[in-house]
């Protein structure tokens, strides 16, 4: 039996062997792209790898991006902390001293 490939289901996965796609009769003249040769089909592949690639690498950059700023703005969270945590020792020790020189004034 010897039937034609369906999309599926192609007769052979080389791009070269298969039959070019031809327009359908349902839609409009001119509104389907004219068939490519073999070449720029294999031209357009590797410029779908090579984009896919740098499809990629982009998304690693903006990932390692955010990464960056995310740890940016924790170490910025915590030596924020750290200066508030100082801030109300130094205010306690002014206090005492305070308190301690009030103590020394009165006696």
């Amino acid at each position: 039996m010897n039937t034609a490939g369906t999309i599926d289901r192609p007769l052979t996965h080389d791009p070269k062997k298969q039959a070019p796609m031809k327009p359908s009769t349902s839609e409009p003249t001119g509104s389907v792209i004219e068939d490519v040769t073999t070449t720029g089909a294999t031209d357009s592949r590797q410029n779908r790898t090579r984009e896919m690639q740098l499809i990629q690498e982009a998304l690693a950059r903006a990932h390692m991006h955010d990464r960056l700023h995310e740890a940016e703005r924790e170490r910025r969270a915590v030596r924020l902390a750290a200066a508030r945590r100082m801030q109300r020792r130094a205010e306690r020790a002014s206090l005492r001293a305070r308190r301690a020189l009030a103590m020394a004034v009165m006696q």
